[in-house]
């Protein structure tokens, strides 16, 4: 991959939007079914019979699915090849769909979205691992920001989508309206997206992935019944213990492991660490936005479904806005300036929803919403590009893997603090109300405006030949 011609964008220039645009479908469906069932909940119970509290399982089954494969994804498309891989998972992902929508119990909806965690888990880090491969390192940020537009707009749309689609066709429809979304993709995946794989290929690390898989299942399980049991609370604490010990245990079983499920040797590289760990941070605080501004303007302000989501879609279209200008603040300030700066600006912006009243003027509210859209959109193309810049080739399906899992369990431990803070906050079986949103937002913020000081530990050239950062070239 040394030379131009090694990348298939460079041969061909309509790859430049064909590929990201492909991946874009895959991205897209995935993080739709993150937050497209919610709205459907009470609908769906009263469908299969059940009470909406136990529909929770749908919904948890999905994410911790998603978190629990993809330290498998990245050896899969090394072994089978990138294009095979990522036709498959659109397959398995669009047929698990299916099912969903036709299940007639919970438990049979319950294994049906685990079916679908599987497919969404070979999504997206290979649909990444594709794009690494297909553009040179100068090209990565124009296709970081088309990557990064459907996980922008998924969580955004998803719950107004799944509120109409239910009431005006049927909650299976939430499932359905993935078919033709995924079974374009397929078509468009076989026919133009090269199918990669490197010369030499290293065995799967089982025991790790086990230990990873397992680990990360029953620490997500824990956040999620902090304040809803779905179990006894001593079973939970027990689960959510063992899940911790079983990540302790892989910190010594995975060193100096060529083959390990997670490779933590890239831990090494720092624009790789900051940007999954401190981008991490800021993302947990970013993406609880999504879940809890609905929340505020439906309980806490009696606004209707389809009030809540014109308030809130404008988020989705900023990642428009800051397509044109991303390349140019890179240039500009650099990782490091912008991505501290940004994680600020975001958490003063979080710490804003907490002066929103029922009598703000809803023209306000949408500013609000256009400025977090904007300012989460920088951070999440930039932390996404950053993440991969300084990645050698033979370690791309590995920090695919990673970087996947640490934003997957960003989205999920997202909703679940915020949720858990709205929980404490308004105390046991208590509805919240405004004040108490108030302060939830608060507390995000501040869990966002922790990872700044991550961010200050770049040095002003990290990534500059793919930033272009121009003090950093002119220094050099």
């Amino acid at each position: 991959m040394g030379s131009e011609t090694a990348f298939a964008t460079t041969r061909s220039r309509k790859l430049r939007i064909l590929i990201p645009l492909i991946v874009a479908f895959a991205f897209l469906m995935e993080q739709l079914d993150s937050t497209i069932v919610t709205t459907a909940i009470p609908a769906m119970a009263h469908s299969l019979g059940v009470g909406a509290l136990q529909m929770s399982s749908a919904v948890t089954s999905y994410i911790l699915s998603l978190a629990v494969f993809i330290p498998v994804s990245g050896w899969i498309a090394d072994r089978y090849g990138a294009r095979r891989v990522f036709a498959m998972a659109l397959l398995i992902f669009t047929i698990a769909s299916a099912l969903c929508g036709i299940a007639e119990s919970l438990p049979v909806l319950v294994m049906m979205r685990v079916l679908q965690g599987f497919g969404g888990a070979m999504m997206t880090p290979v649909g990444r691992l594709i794009l690494l491969r297909a553009f040179p390192r100068e090209q990565l940020v124009r296709a970081m920001i088309y990557m990064s537009i459907p996980a922008i707009i998924g969580p955004t749309i998803g719950p107004i989508l799944g509120g109409v689609l239910t009431t005006y066709t049927s909650w299976r429809w939430v499932f359905y309206v993935n078919l033709p979304i995924g079974f374009i993709g397929i078509l468009l995946a076989l026919r133009f997206v090269e199918d990669t794989r490197p010369a030499e290929r290293e065995s799967f690390d089982v025991t790790g992935f086990l230990l990873c898989g397992i680990g990360l299942g029953l620490v997500q399980f824990g956040i999620e019944n902090l304040q809803r049991l779905m179990a006894p609370r001593a079973i939970v604490l027990g689960l959510t213990g063992a899940g911790i010990l079983l990540l302790l245990a892989y910190l010594p079983y995975a060193r100096n492991r060529v083959n390990a499920a997670l490779d933590l040797s890239l831990f090494s590289i720092r624009t790789f660490r900051i940007s999954t760990l401190s981008g991490g941070l800021s993302r947990t605080g970013v993406n609880a936005v999504p879940f809890m501004l609905p929340l505020l303007f439906q309980i806490g302000f009696g606004l209707s479904a389809v009030q809540s989501g014109l308030l809130t879609f404008i988020s989705s279209t900023s990642a428009l806005a800051v397509r044109p200008i991303a390349s140019w603040l890179l240039r500009t300030f650099g990782f490091r300036r912008l991505l501290a700066g940004n994680a600020v600006i975001c958490a003063a912006v979080i710490a804003s929803f907490a002066s929103v009243q029922a009598r703000t003027p809803h023209w306000a509210d949408f500013f609000l919403v256009l400025v977090f859209g904007i300012v989460r959109s920088v951070q999440f193309m930039m932390t996404n590009t950053l993440t991969y810049a300084d990645t050698p080739a033979e370690k791309l399906s590995h920090s695919t893997s990673l970087g996947g899992v640490i934003q997957q369990l960003t989205v999920s431990f997202g909703v679940s603090i915020s949720a858990v803070l709205l929980a404490l906050i308004a105390g046991p079986g208590l509805r919240p109300d405004v004040a108490d949103f108030h302060l939830a937002f608060l507390l995000v913020a501040l869990i966002t405006l922790l990872s700044a000081p991550g961010f200050l530990r770049l040095r002003e050239e990290d990534a500059a030949h793919v930033s272009g950062y121009r003090k950093a070239a002119s220094s050099a």
